[in-house]
């Protein structure tokens, strides 16, 4: 049979098929003149693939592939060409400030591919921490010969390799012998098992089975916990389940699409090409007559065409001018900002964010599939129960308290002062029956050893010893040395001469022990006792006794059997694994054995198969179940989840029992009955047809899939994707990563996962905790609010200029602002409220409203109307304000007549291209700063041109205060600034401060204001500017109104949907 991929199918052949079709044997292993043909029939070394990195060059060209990069890059050029040939024609040559607006595009744009090429160049880092996965070297049998460090890459399928405790798997391997009574792989990384797995020889019937059924198959990259065993190899390389992983990891980069945020702004972008294009055209086109005229000679039907170069030229500029308005230059800068501001805030709760636009995606995730080991539980075993008989009619039960293997954490609750004789013999059998201990290092106690006989030793530590005094003390005053200082005084006081190992056939373990000082027992030497610990079905069979409070035994009836079973099956059905206890003092000629081979009952020990008699006859002491809880958290924060309007899906490689019962427990189900029809296997999920999945997936509530592959979990976030979802997945282990790869958010545990899921993730848990998810989804809609905000400020200052540049147009007045003032406003004014709007406190009902659409807009309609709206009001304070200098001396009582200038009708000024045909026009002059500008006589037409440079001034400086109120209007979307003052944000005050101290900056150092065209303002004219400016808070605080009636006729709207939907 075969699997497939084409390969053998190993665990369905017993070992000596299994050989044959590798065509060796298990005591000469393969032929060293077959190692090469082999090796190409498998296609080469038994390593993972390197596939080629991207080139740089084809990085840098990438990030270019923007429409907003595109728009930006075709105004810096044309902005370059202009400045080339225009200062080229002047009589100064070349100067740097012409150059200044395009090399600022440009330098915006270079940084933003250098963050984009860094992020990339890091991407694919998850293929480079799988290979440090597999094992360098391996012991393999070649020619009848040992070879103990053979390069792991080396290896062809058929070689005979022997692994033992602590070895790392070097490929797919089938185990044809045990060296040892078990084996156990720790396969939690690849699989999702929380517990170590038991190796066997026997074949499986299924070919189609899951990995974790796959009980003889070993997997590259897992881990040897306990034993020893011959294997031989089945598949190396690129067809091993590890290479299986890498390839999907690969596929699932392949399919990666752009984030939303990257979606919404390419839309925005191709939106605003067109607009602007559209624009640009017109604005030149309705201008054509001052550049081309058309005149008719009598009697000549062809027209005589008039073409003013310089005219055309100057009115193009205008056209430029009014794309450098319309493209929001700081944009990406602002965006890559608030981002990196956001990531700060998540790395503070425990979030680290390793791709910047993953924070904007959280905010809109709407289902979070999740792992269940390690990332809803502990992946911890812990004690939570505990049982003893009473008396024939009755069992004392006791519940653990605490999740971790911290011995401080929780207690045995209701267990008595004085230490009864079960909870002495309990407490004994765990600290002695087990090869694991509990260390404290780096702040946190860990287990050294299996799960299972680590939460044991934890349990020994809460029962306690029968004189505790002191004992708590010592351990918190050093607790590196007494980690684990009550199993340390058991085992100080008792010898262990010897272990009866685990086997799959007894299903139990025992040592048997004796302490070390002799006394007098009954008037003979203390006496050696066995301690016993199984599965409870399997030692209740041995048992002939049960122990009671007092020390005294009774002989163990049918009905107390039955008592003690039905408690079991009970604990059973809550997911917990059950471990009974039991103790023999009558051992025979075991009574004296010392632990040396020249004992006479040292060959009976020799012998596993005498190991069950020795297990007979035994008195039951009590019950344990253990599981790997669920952290305490986690309820919470899935409550949390259910209020934002977030599914939770849980996908985990555990059994379905265990899933089903930490599900409803921690929340994702409400009660047991709520589970039918939601939790399926991996296997189950994947035989249906797609359109029964879809069914299955659509709809409120959780879902669990358990037993679930990498693959199945792929399917299912792809699925979901599909159907619209944004999907965030969480993992830790190695069968996660081709997952996390695939979903919007890959997330990862810091401390449990493997660096294979960290690098193919989006995020990384600090803390493995559930809950910092939550935070972190409420951090990223904040984030995107706060996004929007800052969008919606620049856009509507942009569109303001738009609007500023079209009426200056239309109307033919003189250009009242250039593109370096523009460039100036857009990046340096604008740069720091925008970038303060991302310091917007998040709104307090954030996580009680259902996640956004994925493909919802920036900009709805109705933010488009109120864009339009406060933009006209913007354009036409603008150009208001440079209207007013030069047609008035006063406006709204304020006197503007202090700086001398000499007023011109509105005619005048709407037609000065024709100046220079005018009559007794003398021009004007004006004073600024201590300077009297002239431009009369000869000079009279230049009062339109160079002497424009007030109103310039004040038509920039207007510009300017309106953004800064505007800023203030972005505080809330909706919000008025009554409910939401601005000292709410003290960043965006500090902003405005120093938003306008670098106008001032220009205004007042000299040099800067001839590179910027503009002149120094007295009070009055500050207070035309005020006057100018200010209005537009109360236009915006009017149309919040209207969007605030709009919102609440949504939710009530969206409120009734969803009680419709539950109704149903």
């Amino acid at each position: 049979m075969v699997a497939d991929d084409g390969t053998c199918a190993a665990w369905t052949k017993s070992v000596e098929e299994t050989l044959r079709h590798h065509g060796v044997r298990a005591s000469t292993g393969v032929d060293a003149a077959s190692v090469e043909a082999r090796r190409a029939e498998a296609g080469g070394f038994n390593e993972l693939e390197r596939e080629p990195g991207k080139p740089l060059w084809e990085l840098v060209l990438e990030q270019f592939d923007d429409a907003l990069v595109k728009v930006l890059l075709l105004a810096a050029a044309v902005s370059f060409a202009l400045a080339y040939f225009e200062s080229g024609e002047s009589e100064g040559g070349h100067s740097f400030a012409a150059y200044v607006e395009p090399l600022v595009i440009l330098l915006i744009l270079v940084l933003n591919a250098i963050v984009g090429v860094w992020q990339e160049s890091n991407a694919e880092n998850a293929l480079e921490a799988l290979k440090e996965m597999q094992s360098e070297h391996a012991k393999c049998l070649r020619d009848g010969v040992w070879n103990g460090s053979l390069a792991a890459r080396e290896l062809v399928p058929g070689d005979i390799v022997e692994l033992k405790t602590g070895d790392r798997v070097p490929a797919d391997c089938r185990v044809i012998k045990l060296k040892t009574a078990t084996v156990r792989v720790e396969q939690a990384s690849l699989t999702g098992e929380s517990v170590a797995v038991d190796k066997r020889t026997d074949a499986v019937r299924d070919a189609d089975i899951e990995l974790q059924g796959k009980t003889c198959m070993m997997f590259a990259g897992t881990a040897v916990s306990n034993g020893s065993c011959l294997c031989v190899v089945n598949t190396i390389g690129m067809a091993t389940e590890i290479g299986k992983i890498q390839s999907q990891i690969k596929e699932a980069s392949e399919e990666e699409e752009d984030t939303p945020l990257k979606q919404k702004l390419d839309r925005f972008g191709e939106s605003l090409t067109k607009m602007i294009g559209l624009i640009c055209l017109i604005v030149w086109l309705i201008n054509y007559e001052h550049f081309i005229q058309f005149s008719f000679k009598a009697g000549s039907p062809i027209p005589t065409v008039t073409f003013d170069l310089g005219k055309c030229t100057y009115y193009f500029k205008i056209a430029v001018a009014l794309a450098v308005a319309a493209i929001p230059e700081g944009l990406p800068a602002v965006i890559t900002t608030c981002l990196a501001l956001g990531t700060r805030k998540m790395a503070q709760k425990n979030a680290i964010v390793r791709k910047l636009p993953s924070v904007e995606t959280l905010g809109c995730t709407s289902v979070i599939c999740s792992d269940k080991t390690g990332t809803l539980t502990t992946n911890q075993m812990s004690v939570v129960k505990l049982i003893s008989v009473r008396n024939e009619k009755k069992l004392d039960q006791y519940e653990v308290e605490g999740t971790t293997y911290n011995p401080t954490e929780g207690g045995v609750i209701g267990i008595p002062k004085n230490l009864d004789a079960n909870l002495i013999s309990i407490g004994k059998v765990s600290a002695l029956c087990n090869g694991a201990h509990i260390e404290f290092k780096n702040g946190a106690y860990k287990c050294v050893g299996e799960p299972t006989e680590g939460a044991l030793k934890v349990l020994c530590e809460k029962i306690g010893l029968e004189n505790m005094r002191g004992v708590e003390a010592k351990r918190e005053s050093d607790p590196e040395q007494n980690a684990q200082i009550v199993c340390d005084m058991i085992e100080s006081t008792f010898d262990v001469k010897a272990m009866l190992e685990f086997d799959r056939d007894r299903k139990s373990m025992s040592v048997i022990a004796g302490e070390k000082t002799k006394g007098k027992r009954n008037g003979s030497l203390r006496e050696n006792e066995l301690l016993v610990k199984g599965a409870p079905e399997v030692l209740l069979e041995r048992c002939s006794s049960v122990q009671l409070p007092n020390g005294s035994t009774l002989p163990l009836s049918a009905s107390m059997r039955k008592m003690i079973l039905a408690e079991q099956a009970k604990m059973a059905r809550s997911a917990l694994r059950c471990l009974a206890f039991a103790t023999k003092s009558a051992l025979g000629e075991l009574s004296s054995y010392d632990g040396t081979e020249k004992h006479k009952a040292h060959a009976v020990l020799k012998d596993p198969s005498a190991y069950a008699s020795i297990e007979s006859d035994l008195t039951f002491v009590g019950m344990a179940g253990l599981r790997d809880p669920p952290r305490p958290e986690v309820a919470g924060a899935i409550e949390d989840c259910h209020t934002a309007g977030i599914r939770v899906i849980v996908i985990t490689g555990d059994n379905q029992l265990t899933a089903e019962a930490i599900c409803t427990e921690i929340g994702v189900f409400s009660n047991q009955a709520e589970v039918k029809g939601r939790s399926f296997t991996g296997r189950e999920f994947a035989a249906m047809p797609r359109s029964k999945q879809l069914k299955i997936l659509q709809g409120s509530g959780g879902r669990v899939f358990s037993r679930a592959e990498p693959k199945h979990k792929q399917d299912i976030v792809r699925l979901l994707r599909d159907m619209g979802e944004v999907v965030a997945m969480t993992g830790d282990g190695v069968n996660d990563a081709p997952a996390l790869k695939l979903a919007d958010i890959g997330i990862a545990m810091g401390i449990a996962g493997t660096e294979v899921a960290k690098e193919a993730s989006d995020m990384v848990l600090a803390d493995d905790n559930f809950s910092t998810i939550v935070e972190a989804v409420s951090e990223g809609r904040s984030i995107y609010n706060n996004m929007k905000a800052f969008i919606r400020y620049m856009i509507s200052s942009n569109v303001g200029e738009v609007v500023s540049i079209f009426l200056t147009a239309a109307l033919g007045i003189p250009e009242g602002l250039v593109p370096v003032q523009l460039l100036w406003v857009n990046l340096v004014t604008d740069g720091p409220p925008a970038t303060a709007l991302g310091f917007n406190p998040p709104d307090k009902d954030i996580m009680t409203k259902p996640p956004r659409r994925k493909d919802e807009d920036l900009l709805t309609n109705w933010v488009m109307f109120r864009y339009a709206v406060v933009g006209l009001y913007v354009g036409v304070a603008t150009v208001g304000a440079f209207v007013i200098w030069f047609t008035q001396t006063s406006f709204m009582g304020i006197d503007l007549s202090g700086d001398g200038h000499t007023a011109v009708t509105l005619t005048q000024l709407t037609t000065w291209g024709q100046c220079a045909s005018w009559k007794n026009f003398k021009g004007g002059k004006f004073t600024a700063g201590g300077v009297t500008y002239d431009y009369t006589g000869k000079n009279a037409c230049e009062y339109f041109e160079a002497g424009k440079i007030k109103a310039s001034t004040l038509s920039l400086t207007v510009l300017v205060a309106i953004e800064m109120f505007n800023a203030l209007n972005a505080l809330s979307e909706d919000g008025s600034l009554v409910m939401m003052p601005p000292w709410r944000n003290p960043y965006l005050l500090l902003a405005m401060l120093v938003s306008f101290g670098s106008h001032f900056v220009i205004m007042y150092i000299p040099y800067l204001a001839d590179v910027f065209s503009i002149v120094p303002l007295d009070f009055n004219e500050w207070m035309l500017v005020m006057a100018c400016a200010a209005p537009v808070c109360l236009i915006d605080e009017v149309l919040k109104v209207f969007g605030r009636a709009a919102s609440r006729r949504e939710l009530k709207a969206r409120l009734n949907r969803s009680s419709s939907f539950f109704s149903a």
